[in-house]
């Protein structure tokens, strides 16, 4: 019997470790064909994108860091549009504001305005079905864009249109940071992620015609039909007193513009961001920039709002702060804002944050600006994000836990995907 009884035994163990090994076989086979997917996905897409150069553009455009001012401002545009509204956002929430917002998009269809609505499918998967039928049956034309499909099912589902445009009549713009949810006007579920801090434009002038443009390229991807070459978009635009650029970025390209201006810093660079996960080739810019006597200060939220971005910061911040760099931590709510800033002629905002992601992965969209005036108001708004910040040291990373250390490893693993 207890011969018989052991035999049991080993009988079990062995079955066990066969049905471990495959799990794991299987584990493994699922994460090479992720691998080979995502490679062989972005290497296609990098073959067959399209790359556009905007000029130089003179616009009126006003900074907007609050979410509740945004919304009444571009709320108030959209009830005066009188032939048409072209909206792409990232994430459309089903909340109070998603149904504010898409109740006026519904009343001026009504009333014969064009709207056309383009959504990312991913990032507002949960606008309600039924919503989207309503809209339709009035007359808007919704359509989402960057669906997950084959034949590559994995890197179709990580690269998103993070971009967030708006043109009324074809003559009023915005762009900037912000999606449409109850987070973004400060009634996020978690308190310590409210207030959010962010950075829009509205534009009026010659640059509204290249986020219309934008707006066209996207548009024409998700349903094949072209607005580029309707004049009714496209009306004669005055020009404003801003010198701007409209910079769209699709996993390429920002990351080369971004290291030329950070070799052209004399004096000072300042970046914002929600995500500090630097390429090699930027992390060393910004070292060699430090070497050359420039004063670099950067921004990141203290609270993280998804898993293992905070951690992954770290590995750079090491290197910056030995350096000299300033690392504040934004502590008045949950800091969203993508900014940079190299002495007094150059300021960047828009849609992509300092990562790997944006510069790699998503469709981004940027505004790159010339004036000095306009600069000083920026600079006025990132003393107040200084303030409400508090310092990051080298001591404080040489005592992280050692978890913090394991999520820092599993982070960088997976850099590109946060």
């Amino acid at each position: 019997m207890q011969k018989y009884g052991h035999t049991n035994f080993i009988d079990d163990e062995r079955v066990m470790y066969m049905w471990l090994f495959y799990l794991l076989l299987i584990m493994g086979l699922v994460i090479l064909w992720m691998v080979v997917d995502f490679k062989l996905g972005r290497s296609r897409f990098i073959r067959t994108r399209t790359r556009r150069n905007y000029k130089d553009r003179y616009s009126d455009i006003s900074l907007i860091s609050r979410g509740p001012e945004l919304f009444d401002k571009m709320f108030t545009d959209i009830k005066n549009a009188k032939s048409s509204i072209h909206v792409l956002f990232y994430i459309v929430q089903n909340d109070h504001l998603g149904y504010r917002f898409m109740d006026l998009l519904e009343e001026k269809a009504k009333q014969g305005v064009k709207v056309r609505l383009l959504m990312d499918q991913i990032g507002s998967m949960q606008v309600p079905t039924s919503k989207i039928r309503t809209l339709k049956t009035v007359g808007v034309e919704v359509a989402f864009c960057q669906k997950v499909k084959p034949p590559f099912l994995f890197f179709s589902s990580q690269q998103r249109n993070h971009r967030k445009i708006t043109v009324i009549d074809g003559t009023t713009g915005y762009l900037g940071g912000y999606n449409v949810g109850k987070e973004y006007i400060d009634e996020n579920e978690k308190p310590e992620l409210s207030p959010w801090r962010d950075y829009h434009m509205r534009l009026e002038g010659e640059g509204v015609h290249d986020l219309q443009s934008e707006f066209a390229v996207d548009w024409h991807r998700a349903t094949k039909k072209d607005l580029q070459h309707e004049e009714i978009y496209f009306p004669p635009a005055g020009k404003g007193k801003v010198k701007h650029r409209i910079f769209p970025t699709e996993g390429v390209n920002i990351e080369g513009f971004f290291g030329e201006f950070i070799d052209e810093a004399e004096k000072s660079i300042f970046i914002g961001t929600p995500y500090f996960i630097p390429t090699k080739f930027l992390l060393e810019k910004l070292l060699n920039a430090l070497d050359r006597g420039v004063s670099v200060s950067i921004i990141v939220p203290n609270q993280a709002d998804h898993a293992l971005v905070k951690e992954a910061a770290f590995p750079y911040f090491r290197p910056l702060l030995a350096k000299g760099a300033n690392v504040h931590q934004y502590m008045n709510g949950f800091y969203h804002g993508k900014l940079m800033i190299v002495d007094d002629h150059f300021c960047d905002i828009g849609t992509a944050n300092f990562d790997q992601r944006s510069f790699h992965l998503n469709l981004e969209l940027n505004n790159i600006i010339y004036d000095k005036h306009f600069i000083e108001i920026v600079k006025k708004e990132v003393d107040k994000d200084i303030q409400a910040s508090e310092r990051l040291t080298a001591h404080d990373l040489d005592n992280v836990s050692l978890l913090t250390r394991m999520k820092e490893r599993v982070a960088s693993t997976i850099s590109i995907l946060l």
